[in-house]
């Protein structure tokens, strides 16, 4: 981009437009470091006119656009070498409407944002696991979390939409609204333009028992065993994980992580078979504040580690499963790597498959490879670990995908991650965007 294109551009939008100067590394920099690409320029968002400013600029110029809201996803499609980076950081404004439930949430709001304004009214949606993701994105690919269970994905809460389309226009989403718009942003990604406002249902806050029960590593199996077990009949209000990581020290152990959000009597019984398996190294699960649930991880994922990530859906967990998980993360380069059994179930599984973008709805776990480490100079060895692992297990998956744990896999993976709404999908895009233009994502081709 020349000087001219530089000043043409500071003069159509109102936030700030960062070229090379003391601020340009920080706006670029995302989670994950491995990620490091170069934007001709960043436009610090000031609102809705910025976003359609930046699709017309770009569109004019032929640069491709990249939109960052929280900066969470390990992929690192909010970052573009070469042309415009729409940096939504500085829109974390919430507005919670107490009397009708509902949450406005701007994009560049994060999980501990939200949570911490509709906390305050006793209100909560379920977003996320950790307080440092975005909702944007979370929302857009479905959103797992701890509450879902109870009250379902992310992308099931989301009940309208403001976006700028690839002409440059701002529409509105809703149910009466451009309704197909909104079923293709519950789970369908970034693919059909810059959502710069959620709308969400919330629901009453109750009180949470949540934590860690870590165990011996050489109990793992048993662990995995259990967990399969426990989850074969759990009750909506509890979301259990299983885990294999590293303790403070670097030791390696096994875990359940749970969460059990409603009546504190009913919980302790739901629990008392958990807690009743062991005994555990370390028994962490106790009344919290839900805030407290959702900050958990948030020390284990600081920004400036390489991240490299691999997961998939499985529709049941087999021994021989659990025997190629525990051997492989056994011979894990980087004491940071771990690996995650998350349970879905409830009422995120009682959703129609076509009822929304997101089409995974069954009781079933997803398994992913967390690939973590610090230098660079440790990346093959840590890349070829997580791709070993990957492909042993890959008899296990049921050839689906959750699209927020995606890295740069492949238009066969993003297919896995829509499964039977791909094609729909594909016809909203050609509707909504013909020409691709939002293309840096899980991307989604127009159809032909």
């Amino acid at each position: 981009m020349n000087q001219a294109a530089m000043e043409e551009l500071k003069k159509q939008v109102r936030g700030e437009v960062q070229p090379s100067d003391a601020g340009y590394d920080e706006a670029r920099s995302v989670f994950n470091a491995m990620i490091d690409r170069r934007p001709a320029a960043i436009v610090v968002s000031s609102g809705t006119a910025d976003a359609a400013a930046c699709v017309r600029f770009s569109r004019e110029h032929n640069l491709p656009l990249s939109i960052r809201g929280g900066g969470h996803n390990v992929a690192g499609n909010a970052v573009c070498d070469g042309g415009v980076m729409l940096h939504m950081g500085k829109l974390r404004g919430v507005r919670v409407g107490v009397k009708n439930r509902t949450a406005v949430a701007q994009a560049g709001v994060t999980l501990g944002d939200y949570d911490q304004a509709t906390n305050a009214h006793n209100l909560v949606s379920p977003v996320g696991i950790a307080s440092t993701t975005g909702i944007a994105g979370l929302t857009l690919g479905g959103g797992l979390g701890w509450l879902m269970g109870k009250y379902g994905l992310a992308c099931d809460n989301l009940i309208g939409a403001e976006m700028v389309t690839a002409e440059g226009k701002t529409v509105q989403a809703s149910e009466t609204e451009n309704a197909d718009l909104l079923w293709g942003l519950r789970g369908g990604g970034g693919n059909f333009g810059i959502v710069t406002e959620f709308r969400y249902r919330l629901h009453p806050l109750e009180p949470t028992i949540g934590g860690l029960l870590i165990y011996p590593i050489a109990k793992s199996k048993e662990v995995l065993r259990f967990f399969r077990e426990i989850t074969r009949e759990c009750p909506d209000d509890l979301a259990i994980a299983s885990a294999l990581l590293a303790n403070p020290d670097g030791a390696p152990v096994s875990a359940f992580v749970v969460c059990y959000n409603g009546d504190p009597t009913r919980g302790e019984k739901a629990l008392a078979p958990i807690r009743a398996f062991g005994p555990p190294v370390v028994d962490a699960v106790r009344p919290i504040p839900f805030l407290q649930m959702q900050t958990m991880f948030d020390a284990s994922y600081p920004p400036g580690r390489i991240h490299y990530w691999k997961a998939g859906f499985m529709s049941s967990l087999p021994e021989e499963a659990m025997e190629v998980a525990i051997e492989h993360f056994a011979h894990r380069p980087s004491s940071l790597s771990s690996l995650l059994f998350e349970h879905m179930h409830g009422a995120a599984s009682r959703v129609p498959a076509d009822a929304t973008a997101f089409p995974h709805r069954f009781d079933h776990y997803n398994f992913s490879v967390f690939g973590v480490w610090e230098e660079a100079r440790h990346n093959d060895v840590n890349r070829k670990w997580a791709q070993d692992l990957w492909q042993a297990m890959g008899s296990y998956l049921s050839g689906r995908a959750y699209v927020n744990y995606l890295g740069q896999e492949g238009a066969d993976r993003v297919r896995e991650a829509y499964g039977p709404n791909y094609e729909r999908l594909a016809a909203l895009k050609k509707k909504y965007d013909p020409t691709n233009f939002f293309r840096l994502n899980q991307n989604i081709p127009p159809a032909n």
